[in-house]
């Protein structure tokens, strides 16, 4: 992880950790680095393609964004509110030179991020990201602004968004004619697109938190606070629900029973259905090293091999593109199915889901049955230096502590969070009970070694 850019993108409070200074300057260096690059290969201006999410430092970003880049001589094309893998689906079909998404996820409405996407539709390289790093240090002298017939334009492009919504529902191969679905969009992104989809394709449509006023994104709703979710399906009795995030590139589910249905479920739904098919590439599913051990002892039940990547849905994409792999992706419902899309997209999650309940002609809670999930546990520690705090001998002997009373029984992990100055301490463990035994020694040695705030 660089200075400012994480796993996933540049992100913080709107106006403290991230300005529009930070906005601005970003768009600068875009603009000018695929500018030169363009006006040599094609000779013509470079095009970015910006969308955003609906909170309200979201407007000022973006403006400032487009600044940046129409000042350096690229035209800045706006898609307005949008989806994460809407702009990755776009910057690629329409073969732009870079991707911005701005968002901050799953967080409060007063966070915000900047996501950099390049034009094969993937999450944009470390030695890009560390060069607008180094810009912004002022590693790197000013850069020439753009004059008289060079100077950038800004274009709408909101018929990016349409074109998407069009695929998506490309995509769907059964009608969903007589099902009851609900969808929580978290007052983000998929606000004005999920209901298009399934409305298109038949099914009986219920929309919740579809409200956004600027401030409420994530606020009580979505993927993060799926309870809501959960008794509107079985207080309406509706056959099942998707609960998604501020930008929409995270599913989680809720079947007919009102159980929550995470991205270890998903994977292993969709991975079965692929093997029944004769489809799943190398056979083999993706996941990260949080994924629960229910998820790879049903696997192993169907002879389904698995591979452990760091967290983060880039490096699960990195090493699927790496291996030919057909799914993969997080337990927080980050899913990414390489055949039609190249990040995760929670829409497109839950048409999937859609797919197998229809083709297999059975509920979502029988499919997700054979998952017997252990206990988890996750702590956010908030911490002064993450590397400091994780690499602390005194805390490492902790982790080794609690390792030896869960005795081979289950794991415990400490890891940096890679959005928020937060260490994350997860324990999983045949009871609750014991997982907070375990995280208990952990938190405590990190405190104890004053690493907390």
């Amino acid at each position: 992880m660089g200075k400012y850019f994480g796993t996933d993108g540049f992100r913080g409070e709107a106006n403290v950790a991230l300005t529009v200074e930070h906005a601005y300057k970003v768009g600068r260096f875009i603009g000018w680095f695929f500018g030169e690059k363009s006006r040599k290969e094609r000779s013509e201006n470079a095009r970015i393609l910006i969308g955003k999410d609906t909170r309200r430092s979201s407007y000022m970003f973006e403006y400032a964004l487009a600044s940046g880049i129409t000042a350096s001589g690229a035209d800045a094309c706006l898609m307005h509110v949008t989806t994460t893998p809407s702009v990755a689906y776009i910057a690629k079909v329409d073969a732009f030179d870079c991707g911005i998404m701005i968002s901050a996820s799953h967080n409060p409405y007063y966070d915000n991020g900047i996501k950099l996407i390049n034009s094969s539709g993937e999450k944009m390289d470390d030695d890009t990201t560390a060069l607008i790093e180094d810009y912004l240090d002022g590693k790197i002298g000013e850069l020439p602004l753009a004059t008289r017939e060079k100077i950038g334009r800004t274009v709408d492009y909101v018929s990016g968004r349409n074109r998407y919504i069009g695929y998506l529902i490309s995509l769907g191969l059964y009608s969903f004619k007589g099902i009851k679905v609900a969808l929580d969009c978290a007052n983000g992104s998929a606000w004005n697109i999920a209901k298009s989809v399934f409305d298109a394709l038949g099914a009986k449509t219920y929309v919740i938190n579809a409200e956004p006023d600027g401030t409420n994104i994530n606020l009580n709703c979505g993927s993060t606070h799926i309870e809501g979710l959960a008794k509107y399906v079985t207080d309406n009795q509706l056959d099942i629900g998707f609960a998604y995030d501020g930008d929409a590139d995270r599913c989680l589910c809720v079947d007919e029973k009102g159980q929550i249905i995470d991205g270890d479920k998903i994977m292993y739904i969709y991975a079965r259905y692929l093997k029944e098919h004769g489809e799943l590439v190398n056979n083999t599913v993706v996941t990260t090293i949080m994924s629960n051990c229910g998820l790879f002892k049903a696997l192993e039940e169907l002879n389904i091999e698995y591979a452990k990547t760091a967290v983060g849905d880039k490096n699960v994409h990195d090493y699927m593109a790496k291996n030919n792999n057909c799914i993969g992706g997080e337990q927080s419902g980050h899913i990414i199915f390489s055949q039609y899309a190249s990040t995760g997209d929670g829409i497109l999650t839950s048409l999937k889901i859609m797919e197998v309940m229809i083709a297999k002609k059975t509920t979502l809670s029988k499919l997700a049955e054979p998952v017997i999930i252990y206990p988890q546990v996750l702590v956010n520690v908030k911490v002064k230096d993450k590397s400091a705090a994780v690499n602390d001998p005194f805390v490492k002997a902790a982790t080794v502590k609690a390792e030896e009373i869960l005795n081979g029984n289950g794991r415990i992990l400490l890891r940096e969070s890679g959005t928020e100055p937060v260490v994350r301490v997860m324990a999983e463990a045949e009871s609750e009970e014991l997982c907070h035994r375990c995280i208990k020694i952990v938190v405590n040695a990190i405190e104890m070694k004053g690493h907390n705030i």
